[in-house]
């Protein structure tokens, strides 16, 4: 019985993954749309199968089927290039054109280190303490994934010239994660 909710429930990833895959296609006033529609169908898929398939079972059978039909669009957008042929020189791509300034250098580092470390570890409690599921699964589930998120707030940080903007991104991740974890546990 469960298959048969699992295929029912396909439409909507499937969905989601197609209007997030215009989104990506190229500027038009319609992508902000998209990309909220493709993420909003994505989560009510996963939300859906909980009740469902199961709270461990539905949410990885929807994330599999929605990776799926995105390795598919993946896969259709390969091209094959002579490998004899030399590709044209690219220029590199030019640093911040602000001016260097030793404090925002400072700033920066402390926002792709401790604080971005301590977002990931936020995820990582979050999804120990709150997510369904047994007790050793989440733990483990939840350890593996601070790395994976520390390297990539540390990256996302380095990268954007925004700083006021990773910090708001950085600090309401680590208090809303840890604030979920806290409340969790205390509960």
């Amino acid at each position: 019985m469960s298959a048969l909710w699992a295929l029912a429930l396909t439409p909507l990833p499937l969905a989601g993954a197609v209007l997030l895959k215009r989104a990506w296609d190229g500027p038009s006033p319609r992508r902000p749309w998209l990309i909220l529609g493709g993420w909003s169908l994505l989560i009510l898929a996963i939300a859906a199968s909980v009740p469902l398939l199961g709270p461990a079972r539905g949410p990885s059978a929807m994330l599999a089927v929605g990776s799926t039909a995105v390795l598919g669009f993946v896969a259709a957008g390969i091209e094959r290039r002579d490998a004899r042929r030399k590709a044209p020189r690219e220029l590199a791509p030019e640093p911040s054109d602000r001016r260097r300034v030793a404090w925002r250098g400072w700033l920066r580092g402390f926002l792709a280190g401790p604080l971005a470390g301590v977002a990931a570890l936020g995820c990582g409690l979050a999804v120990a303490i709150c997510a369904p599921g047994q007790v050793q699964s989440r733990m483990v589930i939840g350890g593996l994934i601070v790395p994976f998120l520390w390297a990539g707030g540390m990256a996302w940080t380095l990268s954007d010239d925004k700083i006021l903007r990773a910090f708001a991104v950085l600090a309401g991740v680590a208090t809303l994660t840890l604030g979920a974890a806290f409340l969790k546990g205390a509960l």
